[in-house]
């Protein structure tokens, strides 16, 4: 085959990801503009932010990768012309969701006080601990989203759950200017403003897509009449089968940059907050993956309800050959422009801060710097995986995934990070490590499958 017969598929490929990108992006800026907007308050506060969002992560690692199972059976229903098949997906997924949800919360407020002995600086943590007691909360109404966005993509409707996502963003744009700084009358609540207008943006967000999807016709056989009371045993084991192991993948990545915030942490605030940023700016490209990730599971969920394997094999590697594309543009940017982006993080006329401010800023813009080398890994590791999910084959690729990030990535941050001049660095080079086996080991486990389902 020659080039044009994977560019040729680019065009689709990214109409269908662009509004899961647009969506993905919105999620991380909820974030990105929290740290922004509270950074201008000071580091401390920064850190304080990061190290109670790094719980956060976890949870919602385990609530997205759960709920991207609903996708790759939704879109196989949708590919045999199976709209039973494919409500009961939905149905059981949104049931099994809200569960996850509410357990989630729970642990969180249940493991809150590990704060205390993981050797944080004290003033972190005395801030964090108020601000993640409201955050966690937002977790329930999230993963609920989780499942009307996994259903939508799958039946190839992607741009439902961004124009939710984009609405969330600008309430909680607003909320936090107002809460953060104490606008209009309201009182200045920092760090606890910003918590607030996060949980307040996402029970918005639920609403609005649930409200969307009730008015369009195309969704009404699926998403009306639902009998919660009747629970089939079968649906709800093949979604576990599912979304456990994908769970666990997302909760291996996420909880690997988790421990690089954990292990900044004991380098001092300064770290951390560098940390923060570079992760944020990282995450926020990183989402470009996601998106097209998405894009290979619908794609490759509908191709396997067709039993088109020669198809699949082709389009999933269209959509591999532009993630590298893209990637290579963002690793340029990274590089051209590390020293320049940590500055919108900090507040270089707090006098009493700028040594602080200073070291933040230097350590951050190294990052990026490894951040920009590892893009094109990250984007296809997340992309490869996708396409592994709408095949929904799911188990081998998580074992693959962990000994990537917890046998080669973690070790490397941990010893480069805490016992040798690399410090910072040094867990990012870990991270580098990690995410660049997962993308040689599962593109090497998606070409055998193929090859052999061809081969039948």
């Amino acid at each position: 085959m020659n080039l044009t017969t994977y560019t040729k598929e680019f065009r689709y490929n990214l109409k269908l990801a662009y509004p899961v990108i647009l969506g993905m992006v919105g999620h991380t800026l909820v974030g990105l503009i929290d740290d922004i907007m509270v950074g201008k308050i000071g580091t401390a506060e920064l850190a304080a932010v990061s190290l109670g969002n790094s719980f956060l992560f976890i949870a919602m690692s385990l609530g997205i990768g759960f709920s991207t199972a609903i996708t790759p059976l939704v879109a196989e229903a949708d590919g045999e012309g199976n709209i039973a098949k494919g409500k009961a997906a939905f149905k059981h997924g949104l049931f099994l969701c809200t569960l996850l949800g509410l357990s989630l919360f729970g642990v969180i407020l249940l493991l809150k006080p590990l704060m205390y002995h993981m050797k944080q600086p004290p003033e972190v943590v005395e801030l964090a601990i108020p601000y993640l007691e409201i955050v966690a909360f937002s977790l329930i109404p999230m993963i609920m989203f989780q499942a009307f966005k996994q259903f939508s993509d799958g039946l190839s409707q992607t741009k439902y759950a961004m124009w939710a996502t984009l609405l969330a963003n600008v309430i909680n744009i607003a909320l936090n200017y107002i809460l953060i700084y104490g606008k209009l009358g309201f009182p200045k609540l920092g760090i606890v403003g910003a918590a607030i207008g996060t949980l307040i943006s996402r029970i918005v967000m639920l609403l609005f897509i649930w409200l969307l999807l009730k008015s369009k016709k195309k969704f009404q056989p699926y998403v009306t009449q639902l009998n919660f009371a009747i629970i089939q045993k079968s649906v709800v084991n093949k979604i576990i089968s599912l979304g456990v192991p994908s769970a666990l993948q997302m909760f291996f990545e996420v909880a690997i940059f988790t421990a690089g915030i954990w292990l900044s942490g004991v380098l001092g605030s300064n770290a951390q907050a560098a940390n923060q940023i570079a992760l944020k700016l990282s995450s926020l490209t990183f989402m470009v993956g996601m998106g097209l990730s998405v894009a290979a599971m619908i794609r490759v969920g509908n191709q396997k309800g067709l039993q088109n394997f020669k198809e699949l094999r082709r389009v999933a590697f269209s959509i591999f050959l532009l993630t590298i594309f893209i990637e290579i543009i963002f690793a340029s940017i990274f590089v051209a422009f590390h020293n320049i982006f940590p500055d919108l993080f900090v507040n270089y006329n707090n006098i009493a801060d700028l040594s602080n401010t200073i070291e933040v800023v230097k350590i951050a813009s190294t990052l990026l710097l490894i951040a920009a080398v590892f893009q094109i890994s990250d984007g296809v590791q997340v992309v490869v995986l996708g396409a592994l999910r709408g095949l929904q084959d799911v188990k081998i690729p998580t074992v693959l995934i962990f000994i990537s990030y917890w046998v080669v990535g973690f070790p490397i941050s941990y010893y480069l990070g805490l016992h040798t001049d690399f410090k910072s660095s040094g867990v990012w080079l870990g991270l580098l490590a990690g995410l660049s086996v997962a993308s040689i080991l599962l593109f090497v486990r998606f070409n055998y499958i193929t090859k052999k389902l061809i081969n039948k």
